[in-house]
C-alpha cells in the first residue's frame, strides 16, 4: 500500500478529529472537503480552502469515502441509501445501507448519481438563464431571444421548470413571437423506472396559437444511463387546452403521448440534449403532434456558456390558414448557478 493509502486510512480512523468526505484522483491528487452532488459524470466538492466549488469529472476518481448519507444511483438502476467506505486502489467502494446495515461492494464507475442528503436549499437549486440580440440594417430587423431554467434536486424527485421567449420586429412585417413555459415533476423509482407529471404552455404567431396548455402524467424508464449519457422513455395521457387567434371557441382534446429524451453531458467543455414528444389525439380524428427540442451547450470559465438552441413544433391538423409547423434556431450567452 502507497503512502497516500495509508495517509487516507489514518484520516477515516480519527472521526473525532474529521468528519470530511475524501477524494482522490487518478493523478494521486487528494482532496478533503463535503461532497454536494455527483450527476452527470460531475462530482461537485466543497472545501474550506477554495471560494468555489470544485467540480471534477467522476471518471477521474480512483477513491471515494465519506461518512455522510447520500442517496446513491447505480448504472443498474438500483438505489441505495447510506455512508460510502472506500477501498485503497481498487476502484471500488463498500456501500453502507442506512437501515438494513448491509454492505454493498461496487465498482465507482457503476456509480451515476450521488446527491447528499443534508445539503441546503440552494445547494439543491440549478439556475441557468441565457439571451441573444440581433439587429441589422436592412429592414431595421431587431430579435431578442430569453431563455431561463430553474430546476431543484430531492431524495426521490426533482423538478424543472422553464421559460423561453423570442420576438422579432422588423420594417413592413408584422411581429413575430413565440413564447415557451414548461414545469415538469420526476419521481423516481427503482430500477430506473419514473412516474412524471408536467404543465407546459406555448403562444405562437406563426401558427396563429394564442395560448396552448397541455397537462400530462405518465410512466417512463431510462434504458441506460451512466456518466457521460442517458436515455430515456415515457408513455402517459396528455389534455390539450388552446385558443387561436381570431377563433372564439376553445379548443380541448385529450392525447396519448409517447416521449423520448438522450442527454450527453460528458464530451469534454460540451453538452448535448434532445428531447422528441408525439401526440397522436385520441378525440380528433387523425390529428398529430409533434415537438422536438435540440440544445448544445459548451461551457466557458465562470459558470458562463455558448448555447445553440433548435425548436420544432408540427401539428398536421392547424386552425385554418396558418402553418403545419414552426421551427426556432437560436445562438445564446449565458450564465449559471450551479
Amino acid at each position: 500500500m502507497n503512502k497516500i493509502g495509508l495517509f487516507i486510512l489514518l484520516l477515516i480512523s480519527l472521526k473525532s478529529m474529521s468528519q470530511s468526505d475524501t477524494l482522490i484522483l487518478k493523478n494521486e491528487n487528494l482532496l478533503i472537503g463535503k461532497v454536494k452532488l455527483m450527476s452527470g459524470g460531475i462530482i461537485q466538492l466543497e472545501t474550506n480552502y477554495s471560494k468555489d466549488d470544485f467540480k471534477i469529472k467522476w471518471k477521474e476518481v480512483k477513491y471515494f469515502s465519506s461518512p455522510q448519507t447520500h442517496i446513491i444511483t447505480l448504472a443498474s438502476g438500483e438505489l441505495l441509501n447510506g455512508a460510502v467506505m472506500g477501498i485503497i486502489d481498487s476502484l471500488k467502494c463498500k456501500i453502507i445501507e442506512i437501515d438494513t446495515k448491509i454492505i454493498k461492494t461496487v465498482n465507482l464507475s457503476e456509480i451515476v448519481y450521488i446527491k447528499t442528503i443534508d445539503v441546503n436549499f440552494w445547494d439543491r437549486l440549478d439556475i441557468s438563464f441565457d439571451v441573444g440580440f440581433k439587429l441589422t440594417k436592412a429592414q431595421n430587423l431587431k430579435q431578442l431571444s430569453i431563455n431561463s431554467s430553474v430546476g431543484y434536486n430531492a431524495k426521490r424527485w426533482f423538478a424543472t421548470g422553464t421559460y423561453k421567449q423570442i420576438q422579432s420586429v422588423q420594417d413592413q412585417s408584422e411581429k413575430i413571437q413565440r413564447i415557451d413555459s414548461d414545469f415538469n415533476y420526476v419521481y423516481l423509482l427503482p430500477k430506473d423506472y419514473f412516474i412524471t407529471g408536467s404543465i407546459s404552455t406555448l403562444s405562437n404567431t406563426e401558427q396563429e396559437i394564442q395560448l396552448r396548455v397541455i397537462s400530462k402524467g405518465g410512466y417512463g424508464r431510462y434504458l441506460f444511463r451512466d456518466n457521460n449519457k442517458y436515455w430515456g422513455i415515457a408513455l402517459g395521457l396528455s389534455y390539450n387546452h388552446e385558443r387561436y387567434q381570431n377563433e372564439k371557441e376553445i379548443n380541448k382534446s385529450l392525447e396519448f403521448f409517447s416521449g423520448t429524451e438522450l442527454n450527453f453531458y460528458d464530451i469534454g467543455d460540451f453538452s448535448i440534449s434532445s428531447k422528441l414528444l408525439v401526440f397522436p389525439s385520441l378525440t380528433e380524428k387523425k390529428r398529430v403532434r409533434t415537438d422536438f427540442n435540440l440544445d448544445t451547450k459548451y461551457d466557458l470559465p465562470l459558470n458562463f456558456f455558448i448555447k445553440l438552441s433548435f425548436v420544432y413544433n408540427y401539428d398536421n391538423k392547424p386552425v385554418a390558414n396558418s402553418s403545419k409547423d414552426d421551427y426556432v434556431f437560436q445562438t445564446s450567452f449565458g450564465w449559471k448557478l450551479n
